[in-house]
């Protein structure tokens, strides 16, 4: 039977290099000249550090443009409080990854509810979705794409 699997997943080459450039960015700006600014990610935690919080918000910016250069979805990205004041502010940003219990029932409930001839079945952190017919599936597909459901979503492993 066909089947294809819902995953949400960086790409965490195309992330570092995201971030590799808006550090070198933010390095050669007229306006962070002579400021501590950096970007830094470790595991999968995003963490800008600058004099200010108005600093924040412009790296913040860099980095969102770089990210959707390097196709990288910017609605992965779990965006915390500013912390700090003066010159040692800072902000953290945590990568989503995954269907977690939430995002994974609310694609299961928009398949159902789309009323697909198609079976949806969790698996740790995706939706395996099968059917009888190729077609249903990528209809599946197409309503998925269009469907906002707060995480990126990909398709893997498609089966014929």
């Amino acid at each position: 039977m066909p089947s294809f699997d819902v995953v949400s997943e960086i790409d965490m080459h195309e992330l570092r290099n995201a971030v590799d450039q808006a550090n070198k960015e933010v390095t050669t700006r007229y306006d962070f000249k002579g400021s501590d600014c950096s970007f830094e990610l470790n595991d999968e935690v995003i963490t800008l550090k600058a004099e200010g919080e108005f600093q924040i918000k412009q790296m913040r910016d860099v980095l969102r443009s770089k990210m959707v250069a390097r196709k990288v979805d910017t609605s992965a990205l779990d965006i915390q409080d500013v912390e700090g004041q003066l010159k040692n502010t800072r902000q953290r940003m945590l990568l989503k990854q995954g269907l977690d219990g939430d995002a994974g029932r609310k694609v299961s409930k928009l398949i159902k509810a789309g009323k697909f001839k198609v079976t949806t079945q969790m698996q740790d952190k995706q939706v395996r979705v099968t059917g009888k017919k190729r077609d249903d599936l990528q209809q599946v597909m197409a309503m998925l794409r269009a469907e906002d459901i707060g995480v990126p979503v990909q398709f893997t492993n498609f089966r014929d």
